[in-house]
């Protein structure tokens, strides 16, 4: 299958530099494309998919697999036209963790040359940006309140160094701010918060599974509503956060629905996939299995794996 490998050579960190050394490697088997700034990416995918190229690559973090996705959903049929492949080089790399997509190079690469697709469901979000109604795919997560504030107070040389430490950094500058008041409505009930997260994916910032019961391909979103956001929420659920990688019981909401919205009183950030996108407010729906992503073939079976795993 034609095979295209989208990345940004301007990219710092180990990770890029492993990448941009195998190059010749990976290009006697694909096609790159080199990106040229912030949304390149997708207009990349997007001609990709028009040359009819089956396989588009995201060699990049969680932004870049975003920008690649919504190049490929650009183009009529795009989605049943080509399947979105992972190569991780990003800080956190949150989607690829959630499909055991490896993070060394080598292993990722060996898994995008074994063409093994897997469907899952494919959100996406109607949301305000600058004075334009836009609405964007994303794979993973989306969120509304702190998380999305703290995103915008991300200083990025500090994250260039110390990598997802800045946004912890970023989220303590944010707990100090006043937290905007959200609404989650589904159209038979609302529930007030002041963070939503919103969840295609078990997956949240890394191993932390705050969606527990989230599937990829029930066409359904778990949403995490915070009621409250402070100091003594956060020293409540540090422990288990640190020791069990979820949110102690009893200081969410979980809920899970096809189709909803959250709604600001104020002026409140929305992101998607860990970037910036827009504001609220915002409304979010989902299709079901409509996106084909290259995994490794054991990820295709997941009841034998989990059944091996049992006997251990």
């Amino acid at each position: 299958m034609r095979t295209c490998v989208i990345f940004n050579p301007t990219a710092r960190g180990d990770k890029a530099r492993h990448f941009r050394r195998h190059l010749d490697e990976i290009g006697a088997d694909a096609t790159l494309m080199q990106t040229t700034g912030p949304g390149a990416a997708r207009t990349l995918a997007q001609e990709a998919v028009a040359a009819g190229f089956e396989v588009v690559v995201a060699a990049g973090g969680d932004g870049t697999v975003n920008e690649v996705l919504n190049g490929i959903g650009d183009v009529p049929d795009g989605f049943a036209r080509a399947a979105l492949g992972v190569l991780p080089l990003g800080t956190v790399n949150v989607f690829a963790r959630e499909l055991k997509i490896p993070r060394g190079l080598t292993q990722a690469w060996q898994t995008i040359q074994g063409q093994r697709r897997l469907c899952i469901d494919l959100p996406c979000a109607e949301f305000t940006s600058g004075s334009r109604r836009v609405t964007r795919h994303f794979a993973q997560l989306a969120g509304a309140g702190l998380d999305a504030r703290a995103i915008e107070l991300v200083h990025w040389p500090l994250k260039k160094k110390i990598g997802p430490l800045a946004y912890v950094v970023a989220g303590i500058h944010a707990l100090r701010q006043r937290q905007a008041s959200l609404v989650w409505n589904d159209g038979k009930r609302s529930i007030s918060g002041e963070l939503i997260l919103v969840g295609n994916g078990r997956l949240y910032g890394g191993g932390f599974a705050l969606f527990p019961e989230a599937d990829l391909g029930d066409a359904l979103l778990e949403v995490s509503i915070f009621p409250k956001v402070n100091w003594m929420v956060l020293a409540r659920c540090g422990p288990s956060l640190l020791l069990k990688r979820r949110v102690p019981p009893g200081v969410i909401i979980n809920v899970r629905e096809s189709s909803f919205s959250i709604e600001c009183t104020g002026k409140a950030a929305v992101e998607l996939d860990g970037e910036l996108a827009g504001h609220l407010p915002a409304k979010f729906s989902i299709a079901r299995r409509r996106l084909q992503v290259v995994v490794p073939e054991w990820v295709l079976h997941p009841i034998s794996v989990r059944t091996l795993l049992d006997k251990v």
